[in-house]
């Protein structure tokens, strides 16, 4: 996660670090999940949209939110927490009964984390009303944003898609139906967006024309139509997957069925983020067509392949590493074993009281099984190496816990750049291998080896082989046009720094 901990003067990649200085941690966050069904009844719709948003939440652990409408009458709680935090059983009883919900589950790529940009948003207009949850990140933001403030737009909160809500509503104003407003609007806004939204009666989910970010279809015993970002929220409703949302597409639900609008479809190449592949989705999802746990075994054949080695043992970091080591172990023939055991209960909201405590953090999160481990040749597998902090501290545990040899192999390519489609990467600088070398790396985190997958490798994870993959954030190229500042916190830098960067 690239969340953010100072630390003491000192020493980090060998180099030395100033006191006070902000440093990110191991694993990438992407931004969220989100939800929507539409019921062919007045019924718990908010009690389907919590098990979804139950299911999504490792997509996001910072806010949840579900709206629910009613005829037109919408009811909604939104707070900073996880699902169960956000809504007990009293809160969720609350938002009553109604034929359409939205959900979201948050981890905030633009703005801040704090109750105001907790989603879904809720607009009022001149037409009605809309809730609208959101999943990626505009590459144009910032420029829509100048331009609808400068025409007497008042932002509420510091996320693009309050963006989107303002350009969807600029366009129903226009337009004979929501759903044409949102169409109009796509012809606008640029970047990743996952979208379900709800007018006061229809539910709506689009996805932008690259694909960047996943969304799928499905539909309960009784016809009801849910839409959410990975199949596994389909699987812990109920619902039977139908369908992906195809990248560019449109789908509206009302009582009248369901319809479909490609007019955006075949505008750009698709470019799902592999990274959905390698980390951010739970292995049991189905995107595009792919098995996320198939494309992570996949991921560890290819490194057994690409980055033989004799060893005695195959063994994963979990749980994102768990499938590569699979992988790998079935075509190296290496023995796979469970080298570590996952504390479970250590919740988003832990704290070390000390600089001791923060520093062997890994430590009461993972240990090995030295029955497993002492005395071999080990290859772990990792989904990714982002400074090499935290695994350089799972390395020492293993070599405590009396490992011979350490052969770490990783089931990505090196990032080495930033990433404006959703995922937490907006500073190359801290990256370690724009740095080092690999050899430099295997040094500075104590391996004996180091091998990543190839960027030739890695588009070829999934099944659909007309899956087409963004790789940006390894050096294979930024499909759109990229924003001159795509920092996280790019709308709520100083009145001063916004003048200069629009006049510069």
């Amino acid at each position: 996660m690239l969340t953010n901990k100072t630390t003491p003067a000192g020493r980090l990649n060998g180099e030395a670090v100033p006191a006070g200085i902000s440093l990110p941690e191991r694993h990438i966050h992407e931004e969220c999940g989100v939800f929507g069904v539409y019921s062919v009844s007045t019924a718990d719709v908010a009690s389907l949209a919590y098990y979804a948003l139950y299911a999504l939440q490792h997509r996001g652990q910072e806010s949840a939110g579900i709206v629910v409408n009613d005829d037109g009458v919408f009811t909604s709680y939104r707070d900073v927490g996880l699902v169960s935090e956000v809504f007990p059983p009293e809160r969720l009883a609350a938002l009553g009964t109604g034929s359409i919900a939205v959900g979201h589950v948050r981890y905030g790529t633009t703005g801040s984390d704090n109750k105001r940009n907790v989603q879904p948003i809720v607009v009022n207009h001149y037409k009605g009303r809309m809730a609208l949850a959101h999943n990626g990140n505009l590459t144009n933001s910032l420029d829509l944003r100048s331009q609808l403030e400068s025409r007497g737009s008042i932002f509420h909160t510091t996320t693009d898609s309050e963006v989107i809500a303002y350009i969807i509503v600029q366009e129903r104003l226009k337009a004979p139906s929501i759903e044409a407003a949102v169409s109009a609007a796509m012809d606008r806004i640029v970047g990743a967006y996952s979208l379900v939204i709800s007018s006061p009666s229809k539910l709506i989910a689009a996805r932008d024309p690259n694909g960047f970010r996943p969304l799928c279809m499905g539909r309960l015993r009784d016809g009801s139509v849910v839409f959410a970002s990975e199949s596994c929220a389909l699987d812990a409703v109920g619902a039977r997957f139908e369908r992906d949302i195809l990248p560019g597409e449109i789908v509206v639900v009302d009582k009248n069925g369901v319809k479909s609008d490609t007019s955006h479809c075949g505008k750009a190449p698709k470019k799902l983020c592999v990274f959905e592949f390698i980390y951010f989705a739970r292995p049991d999802s189905v995107i595009d067509g792919s098995s996320v746990h198939t494309a992570r075994q996949r991921a560890g054949a290819f490194l057994a392949l690409e980055h033989p080695v004799q060893a005695d043992i195959v063994v994963g970091v979990p749980d994102s590493g768990l499938d590569a080591a699979l992988g790998y172990a079935r075509q190296s023939g290496i023995p796979y074993g469970m080298g570590f055991i996952k504390n479970k209960y250590i919740g988003r909201t832990f704290i070390a009281p000390t600089q001791t405590m923060r520093e062997n953090e890994v430590s009461i999160k993972l240990n090995p099984i030295r029955s497993v481990v002492e005395g071999k040749r080990v290859v772990l597998i990792d989904d990714s190496i982002v400074r090499g902090t935290t695994c350089r501290r799972t390395i020492e545990l293993l070599r405590r816990a009396g490992a011979k040899e350490i052969h770490m192999r990783v089931s990505a390519p090196p990032f080495v750049a930033a990433c404006y489609y959703g995922t937490d990467i907006d500073d190359p600088s801290k990256l370690i291998a724009n740095h080092h070398t690999v050899e430099e790396i295997a040094r500075i985190i104590g391996v004996d080896s180091l091998g990543y997958l190839s960027l030739n490798d890695v588009v070829k994870l999934a099944d659909n082989t007309e899956c087409g993959f963004c790789t940006a954030c390894f050096g294979g190229g930024y499909p759109t046009p990229i924003p001159k500042d795509g920092g996280k916190d790019r709308f709520e830098c100083k009145i001063s720094e916004r003048k200069r960067e629009q006049h510069a």
